[in-house]
């Protein structure tokens, strides 16, 4: 059986990826952080969430050895962080500058594989941090890529629904057209190295899922002397949706699925059996991952939560499913501070006590009284006026006090806020709406930021825009600020 042990709330948007190292557990989001929890008993490690990215992460993978964490991102960016310290190891530039969509070790270390909006993708010599070669699809999207056991090949996935089969070369083995109806969301190989008994050949199990709502799982077999071809084993139709994300068990025994249709579904993968279907999550399930080393499954979601899942051993085919009643463990359900008012900057002083209260900060209760602190002051606390002005000495309580600060303030603007108040490129509350040549609505800052950064691309659409003419979007403002008043 399959059963629910704990739910992390700790993000303030969309869960985009899930990620298991030997011990670790690591989630990333629209909010544009990353964090990252001890897979032994959830904890969130201290030095998380990590917050290097100017916009959403839309991946993350651990390196084989755990060492490193690698995340991508809208700002075009593929950034490698440390997990024993959280800190930045490198930054890798997409050439193009194009917004990264996936990003992918291979099972030796030695490369790493980022693909793009703009349907380019870079091979990073990981050891070096240098950028080995580039390819490209063109009239699509990069958003699935896996590297295959022996760490030779790639298969990437795109918007166009093609599953393209890349050595280290960049040079294309094979294409399977229309692998899925509308397009390709996510690829993921087994990690076992298969040989056929009679004749030799080398063989791998590779499971895709797309917006035909369907999971297959096909055999990749290599040619000689370079080439390879995939055959379709099985088309799986558990989930009524789009399937967004898959991921085979450590073992190669087991298949997990996250749809639309806010379900996850499992598989015993060689015969492409349902064992489980489970409904706990409130939106899409956008993300999946098996644990390498312990029985869970880690489920994300546009419900902005992540669900850690026991998968208990001696696991039957017999269909199951768990529903919405589901038992959390007692303590571990993780819930974001309730907060008097939506907005912190209108909050009083004895507001702000009761949110220091909340967040285990109770010694700076007094600090905070004494100097009149409200939460237009709280918002506007620096690390320098921490220091200079609040005689706050601890380096780690003031670290403490921002990051608890940029949380706010992600809340304040994400949570109950009318999805077209916030800015698509930010995900926050717009000051001003400006309109843009694709039509829709942002927040003036951010768009004249990303076009002199991503040449002139709507950040929606990823096509040109036809002029960078900003027309005020007065009607817009009126509203936010009507809404604004109104709480």
């Amino acid at each position: 059986m399959v059963s629910l042990i704990c739910t992390l709330q700790d993000h303030l948007d969309d869960v985009n990826c899930c990620a298991f190292s030997a011990t670790l557990l690591a989630t990333c989001s629209a909010d544009k952080t990353l964090r990252v929890y001890s897979s032994r008993d959830l904890s969130e490690l201290p030095y998380s969430p990590l917050s290097g990215h100017g916009y959403a992460v839309h991946r993350c993978c651990f390196s084989p050895c755990g060492r490193l964490l690698a995340s991508c991102s809208t700002d075009a960016t593929t950034v490698l962080w440390s997990t024993g310290s959280g800190d930045i190891e490198a930054v890798l530039e997409h050439p193009g500058r194009s917004p990264v969509r996936v990003c992918a070790f291979s099972p030796d270390a030695e490369h790493l594989v980022s693909g793009a909006s703009d349907g380019t993708l870079a091979l990073w010599d990981f050891r070096s941090r240098k950028l080995l070669r580039t390819g490209a699809v063109t009239d699509t999207t990069m958003v699935a890529c896996s590297f295959s056991p022996c760490g030779r090949l790639f298969v990437t996935g795109s918007t166009y629904g093609d599953l393209r089969v890349w050595n280290l070369d960049m040079q294309q083995l094979h294409a399977e057209k229309n692998a899925h109806d509308l397009g390709v969301t996510c690829c993921h190989f087994a990690p076992q190295i298969l040989r056929d008994s009679g004749s030799g050949a080398v063989h791998f199990r590779l499971a895709t899922c797309g917006q035909d709502s369907l999971v297959k799982i096909w055999t990749l077999c290599l040619l000689s002397p370079a080439g390879c071809k995939m055959k379709l084993q099985h088309a799986l139709s558990g989930q009524s949706a789009p399937v967004l994300s898959c991921s085979f068990s450590a073992d190669g025994q087991m298949l997990v699925s996250g749809s639309v249709d806010k379900t996850v579904t499992v598989y015993e993968a060689n015969q492409g059996t349902l064992l489980y279907t489970l409904h706990q999550h409130d939106r899409y399930v956008t993300a999946c991952a098996f644990s390498p080393m312990a029985p869970l499954i880690a489920t994300g979601s546009m419900d902005k939560t992540v669900n850690v899942w026991r998968v208990e051993d001696g696991c039957s085919s017999r269909r199951k499913s768990l529903t919405d009643e589901a038992a959390v463990f007692p303590g571990e359900d993780r819930k974001l501070p309730c907060h008097s008012k939506l907005l912190a900057s209108d909050w009083s002083e004895e507001d702000v006590s009761s949110w220091l209260r909340e967040e285990g900060l109770e010694a700076l209760v007094g600090v905070f009284k004494e100097n009149n602190i409200d939460g237009t002051e709280l918002l506007a606390l620096s690390k320098d006026s921490l220091l200079d002005e609040l005689k706050i000495d601890s380096v780690g309580l003031r670290n403490k006090v921002l990051r608890k600060i940029e949380e706010l303030k992600m809340a304040s603007v994400c949570t109950g806020v009318p999805d077209e108040f916030l800015c698509p490129i930010m995900h926050e509350l717009m000051k001003e709406p400006v309109i843009a040549a694709d039509g829709f609505s942002y927040e003036r800052e951010a768009i004249e930021s990303w076009i002199r950064t991503k040449s002139r691309s709507s950040p929606m659409t990823n096509l040109p825009l036809q002029t960078t003419l900003l027309t005020p979007n007065h009607t817009l403002k009126m509203a936010i600020c009507r809404w604004r008043n109104s709480q």
